[in-house]
């Protein structure tokens, strides 16, 4: 939640922000359909479009690489339909989302799954360590104590 926010602002200002990126077609999103419904998705989109994490305390601490010139891309929430949990849904999201940045040129691209799921059902918006070391994402480093900075290189 945004500092200083109640939850409901807090709320508020994210859906603000995010159709203010989609109308500058600025918003990159997967959608996971069974037949015609929506069951799951998967946000990503390149460091400029997500550029929250950068300010992140614990973010802000590392010592990461320069980007040199590879595009940095952020996979940073899931969504799954409480139905379709445990299916493989986030799964086919990641590797759209993969896909789809290949497709745009490729880079480095990060994700900050939790290290245990004591948050509860929350934490797995972010994804799992398995799913990403599935793909071929190796951790990097850690983002405090409940987090995880894994990387992978798409070419």
């Amino acid at each position: 939640m945004k500092e200083g926010l109640e939850r409901k602002d807090a709320i508020a200002l994210n859906r603000k922000q995010k159709k203010a990126l989609v109308k500058r077609d600025r918003s990159h999103g997967i959608l996971v359909y069974a037949g015609d419904q929506a069951v799951g998705w998967c946000q990503y989109g390149p460091k400029e479009e997500l550029p929250r994490i950068d300010s992140g305390r614990n973010y802000s601490k590392l010592d990461l690489p320069p980007d040199q010139d590879r595009k940095l891309w952020r996979l940073t929430c899931f969504f799954v339909d409480r139905d379709f949990r445990k299916k493989g849904v986030a799964r086919v999201a990641l590797k759209a989302a993969l896909d789809s940045i290949q497709r745009q040129g490729g880079g480095i691209v990060e994700a900050y799954p939790p290290t245990s799921k004591e948050g509860g059902s929350w934490s797995l918006w972010f994804g799992t360590v398995a799913m990403f070391e599935r793909e071929g994402f190796k951790a990097h480093a850690k983002l405090g104590e409940k987090h995880l900075l894994m990387r992978k290189a798409l070419a």
